[in-house]
């Protein structure tokens, strides 16, 4: 009985992990394996625009197989990986990466963590400082004495 319990348990097991999405239909895939494989690892760092936080390698939207498509036909007409990047971002912007690029656009993007964690910083020390001041002297009976006549006046 325990034996058999595990089998059943390692069958339930391997059916409910996750498996990877085969977005990619055979249909599109191309016969060349180098150049299939190419077509996949720039297909893996464009964001699908209809699913947002999956590749288009990963999505099954159509939209995501028109743009592996398109990926795969300028890579059979011999654009480099650069050149097919940037036909894809031409046509529908820089969100389209999932790695955005360092750039003029971007770089409130990239620094901001940077920044963020200056401020906090300064804010941390400032505070630190203010705690540890000492208490301040009371005035002696002929210091408030003459501070009381001056505001009198």
């Amino acid at each position: 009985m325990p034996c058999a319990l595990r089998r059943i348990l390692i069958v339930l097991a391997l059916l409910l992990l996750p498996l990877p999405a085969f977005a990619v239909d055979p249909g599109e895939r191309l016969a060349d394996p180098k150049l299939e494989q190419r077509a996949r690892d720039l297909s893996a760092n464009l964001r699908c625009m209809v699913c947002q936080n999956q590749s288009i390698d990963d999505s099954n939207a159509e939209l995501a197989r028109d743009l592996r498509v398109l990926v795969r036909e300028r890579i059979m007409s011999g654009d480099s990986d650069e050149q097919v990047i940037n036909y894809v971002v031409s046509r529908y912007g820089e969100f389209v990466l999932l790695k955005p690029r360092l750039s003029a656009k971007t770089l409130m993007l990239w620094g901001a963590p940077g920044f963020l964690l200056l401020v906090g910083l300064g804010v941390a020390i400032t505070y630190a400082r203010g705690r540890n001041r000492p208490e301040p002297k009371r005035l002696s009976d002929e210091e408030e004495a003459r501070l009381g006549k001056l505001l009198d006046e």
